[in-house]
């Protein structure tokens, strides 16, 4: 066979991991390897290059993608996608495996849908692909995000602050809510829990009123202005107060030894499945076994609140 690989989306630490990983494992099966650069762009425009072994050699470790990564709206087009097909076509592509998010993974259902033989593997740092546990480069963003509240945390303790931390994870409230845990939060807000502006606002006041020198609070995007929160709340509650946003930074750095891992076994994995004739699917770990699911239910999976996690929060915050 021989197979394409592509990362598509935003990046996450891993990402060369498991083009690492899908490269050896098919080079030791006698297949050919072809890295498609700039995600479904490159597809488009065939920046392809044939990979040997040396061509992800010493790239475990390194973060970001080295094929990069590109967002092309018109492949929403199938006049687009068979562009794609016809490339493909032309260079002898049997087959397709593609690291990314549920955008990532709707390019490649659209594909499998007009024929394409394709397998996917779940490559964000927002944990926001439900059909597999952890999806790679979550790990090293909580990593990321807890060294950064830990710091934070210092300085709210020496100036008696309130310190709202905003993380990323768009409409999953995971990084919030593990990260939260991890650095001892008074308060969790996500999209599964909401924010309760009144209790979140009355807590904080007891709190200072308790005498507590320090208040954190961590929060997931898109859910309100935090700066405006945090003026609220130090109106409200007697704590200075100061937001801040760590934004891009968590999807930056070395992948942790569990991202490593995690997508050395997905790279394989695809492959394993692609030998099987087994496409349309999206590969992902569950219950630490690994699996595969059909790429159209992947997407309709909802990530499933994380009750356990969220009770426990409430009762040791």
């Amino acid at each position: 066979m021989k197979i394409g690989v592509l990362t598509s989306g935003g990046d996450a630490p891993g990402m060369n991991a498991a083009i690492r990983a899908v490269t050896r494992a098919a080079l030791n099966s006698g297949d050919k390897v072809v890295g498609i650069y700039d995600g479904y762009r490159g597809l488009v425009y065939a920046k392809f290059k044939d990979f040997r072994r040396t061509d992800v050699s010493e790239i475990l470790n390194k973060g970001g993608t080295i094929l990069g990564t590109a967002r092309l709206p018109e492949f929403l087009y199938e006049s687009v996608r068979k562009i794609a097909i016809l490339k493909m076509e032309l260079d002898g592509i049997d087959a397709l495996v593609c690291i990314g998010g549920d955008g990532t993974y709707r390019g490649a259902l659209d594909l499998s849908n007009m024929g394409v033989k394709v397998v996917t593997i779940p490559g964000t740092i927002d944990n926001d692909i439900a059909s597999s546990d952890y999806t790679i480069g979550f790990s090293t963003a909580l990593n990321t995000a807890c060294d950064a509240i830990d710091k934070l945390r210092d300085t709210s303790s020496s100036h008696q602050r309130c310190s709202i931390i905003e993380v990323m994870g768009r409409h999953c409230g995971d990084l919030a809510l593990f990260s939260g845990i991890c650095c001892g939060a008074e308060y969790i807000i996500t999209n599964e829990t909401g924010l309760d502006k009144e209790n979140l606002l009355e807590s904080l006041k007891k709190n200072r009123l308790e005498g507590r020198r320090h208040a954190i609070v961590v929060i997931s995007e898109n859910i309100t202005d935090v700066h405006e929160l945090a003026k609220e709340v130090e109106k409200y509650s007697g704590y200075e107060c100061r937001a801040t946003i760590l934004g891009y930074v968590q999807r930056g750095g070395a992948p942790s030894p569990e991202d490593r891992l995690l997508a050395s076994r997905l790279g394989k994995y695809a492959v394993d499945l692609l030998h099987e004739g087994v496409y349309g699917v999206a590969c992902g770990v569950v219950g630490n076994e690994l699996k595969a699911t059909p790429l159209a239910e992947a997407l309709k999976q909802q990530r499933k609140s994380q009750l356990e996690l969220n009770n426990l929060a409430k009762k040791i915050s």
